[in-house]
């Protein structure tokens, strides 16, 4: 068993002292199966309610991405998973199940309109970190198969060989996406208003609750919030 950690550098801290980085830890995942397809169309019909005709640009839970995004410089173009996800509901554009922990975590990020990701933990290599990139990092998107390293000082997720998220969540890498083989996982969900700390906790339990309920594992929630910003597992 080797002992890992995650943890939230000083950069990123100084950038974003408010941000609140939610994390589910899930083990012992059956993830080959399928989440009940209620569950993600509930959460699209929610989303599409609480978007209440509103651009999702313009959305007071989403707009604050924008300016996070604009503060560390991201490229023309980039943004937050959740507005992209957003967008798409609102347009009536198919939302395809990917795997259950994958539709699980897209549905609570519908529901609460917070960013959501994973990483698979067997293919971390050491510590996950939320930083700032160096510039030129390895990064290979998910579904590609060129490199696309971060720009300089670009908000980040990495562990000891490269980027695990780019554009802090605007896109997973091909090598430690969720697949129907993993069994441990690391699920992120981010918030930039401490005013809405309450919904996020509200969201983790939601996740924790949806990963023992419906994949079979043990899920674990800690919340980085600039105050107690590192946690320790065992891997």
């Amino acid at each position: 068993m080797v002992q890992k950690r995650f943890f939230v550098g000083a950069d990123f801290r100084a950038l974003f002292p408010e941000a609140r980085i939610g994390i589910v830890l899930a083990r012992a995942l059956s993830n080959g199966g399928s989440l009940p397809g209620e569950i993600l169309e509930a959460a699209i019909v929610r989303a599409k309610n609480r978007l209440g005709g509103l651009s999702p640009a313009d959305h007071p839970d989403l707009s604050g991405w924008r300016r996070a995004f604009r503060t560390f410089g991201a490229p023309k173009g980039r943004r937050c998973s959740i507005e992209a996800l957003v967008k798409r509901v609102a347009a009536d554009k198919p939302l395809p199940s990917i795997n259950p922990l994958v539709d699980l975590y897209n549905a609570v990020s519908l529901e609460h309109f917070l960013p959501a990701g994973g990483e698979d933990l067997a293919a971390v290599v050491g510590d996950v970190r939320l930083v700032l990139a160096e510039g030129g990092e390895s990064f290979v998107p998910l579904g590609e198969s060129d490199d696309d390293p971060p720009r300089q000082g670009e908000v980040i997720y990495r562990d000891d060989i490269g980027v695990i998220c780019r554009c802090w969540n605007w896109r997973e890498a091909q090598r430690t996406c969720l697949s129907p083989s993993t069994a441990e996982a690391l699920l992120v969900l981010e918030s930039l208003d401490p005013a809405r700390d309450e919904e996020l906790a509200r969201a983790l339990t939601v996740l924790a609750e949806g990963v023992e309920r419906h994949l079979g594992g043990k899920a674990e929630i800690h919340v980085l919030d600039g105050v107690d910003d590192s946690f320790l597992f065992d891997l």
